[in-house]
């Protein structure tokens, strides 16, 4: 599953459950922050993440700028229209790519980027919690997942899991900013480890 969205510190705080969640019902989150190969094509890697994925969640929450004189980023809505390309010019397989767009309150978007007018968006209120329940709904809604456990439920074992984490991490003499800045490959390695538990 293609994950699109913010990188920054500040964003950290709802990819964490995001890639929780998706691990919890049993899917791999793939992103472009995985590999920092500097000799690499960023968005050559980007295609090959989107042509790979059949399952993709763009957060298109944080596309408008928040201080006087930032640039809005248009990396989050770029990505989205080339997996939307992808899935309306591709060949027969790409034709089946299902997508998840999120933005941060209802209709924000549409100050932004009218076409996407009538698609199905869910919002978040940047609340990590909101984020689960989101997408969990998505996995039942559009995926087909039955049988799922409910948001609150993934929600309490995401908590359970950062604490344990925590927990272990400092007993192997981990710092606080080794565990907080975690790179994400090992990060979702660590959530992987704790769900076979």
């Amino acid at each position: 599953m293609f994950i699109n969205c913010p990188f920054d510190e500040a964003y950290r705080s709802l990819l964490r459950p995001m890639l929780f969640t998706v691990l919890a019902l049993g899917h791999v989150p793939r992103l472009a922050s995985e590999s920092s190969d500097s000799g690499q094509d960023r968005l050559g890697k980007i295609v090959e993440l989107i042509r790979a994925s059949r399952l993709s969640i763009h957060d298109l929450s944080r596309i408008k700028s928040s201080t006087p004189g930032e640039f809005a980023r248009f990396n989050l809505p770029f990505e989205l229209g080339v997996d939307h390309g992808a899935r309306k010019f591709g060949g027969r397989s790409l034709r089946s790519k299902r997508c998840l767009i999120l933005e941060r309150e209802p209709y924000d978007y549409q100050r932004a980027i009218s076409d996407l007018s009538g698609m199905d968006i869910k919002s978040h209120s940047n609340e990590p919690s909101k984020v689960v329940r989101a997408i969990r709904e998505w996995f039942v809604e559009t995926v087909g997942l039955r049988n799922a456990a409910g948001a609150s439920r993934i929600f309490s074992r995401f908590t359970d899991f950062e604490s344990d984490l925590y927990d272990r991490r400092m007993a192997d003499g981990f710092t606080d900013l080794d565990i907080h800045s975690m790179p994400v490959p090992e990060y979702i390695d660590a959530i992987g480890e704790w769900l076979r538990i």
